[in-house]
């Protein structure tokens, strides 16, 4: 769902803000899509960062199964925007030019300035972060570096859970749901760029034995049903 500053247009990234009113009313809808569906959740995959768990708290809120284990990531926090976390996208973008505000954002493979360890915005110094090394907190990172970052905990976490025939949600992210989708779906890193998730409309995979994912009937190109 939508958060605070992604409603007044501030770079976000591992930024702590909440949930917006109408990040809620998504994350709402998104859940009666799934109860409507009736889709089952066995175990839920998270990031560290707050708007994210408040959506996977409303999700099983709604669907009456606050009991379900979630397991909190920092692999599935968004990207970090390093030294553009909490300015003004419009009035970066002013101030520095429209084009490199966009290269920074669009390109695959562009990196914003590095945050300082000193900054206010260096994750670094919050407890969430305790248990990883200082060459684990990235200072800056490319919309690459992130999709990259989620590769992990697919391979070691939720593939297993899959593979136990339980059914997974991940609440996370664009960039790091795109991420999953670039790797479930082997899809180029130039191709990646053109993918875009929609906000709070789930988006569901089904899997082979052998992890593959499965095209939903009547779907010649996507692996993937989008619930609307």
């Amino acid at each position: 769902g939508e958060s605070e500053w992604n409603a007044n247009k501030t770079f976000t990234g591992w930024a702590d803000p909440s949930l917006s009113e109408q990040g809620i009313r998504e994350t709402e809808h998104a859940a009666r899509l799934l109860l409507a569906g009736g889709y089952d959740i066995d175990v839920v995959f998270t990031s560290r960062l707050k708007r994210a768990i408040r959506s996977t708290w409303i999700i099983l809120g709604e669907m009456h199964q606050q009991y379900l284990p979630v397991f909190k990531s920092w692999r599935l926090n968004e990207r970090m925007y390093g030294k553009l976390t909490g300015l003004c996208k419009k009035d970066t973008a002013e101030k520095l030019g429209a084009e490199l505000v966009q290269a920074w954002r669009g390109s695959l493979k562009s990196r914003p300035p590095p945050v300082a360890v000193s900054d206010y915005y260096w994750p670094g110094r919050e407890r969430r972060y305790s248990d990883l090394g200082f060459d684990e907190i990235p200072l800056t990172e490319s919309l690459l570096d992130c999709m990259n970052r989620t590769e992990p905990i697919w391979e070691d976490k939720i593939k297993w859970e899959l593979r136990r025939g339980r059914n997974v949600m991940v609440v996370a992210h664009a960039n790091t749901l795109r991420g999953l989708v670039k790797l479930i779906d082997e899809i180029g890193d130039d191709e990646i760029q053109e993918v875009a998730l929609p906000t709070g409309i789930p988006v569901v995979y089904k899997f082979d034995k052998s992890m593959k994912p499965i095209r939903p009937t009547g779907d010649k190109y996507l692996s993937q049903k989008h619930i609307n």
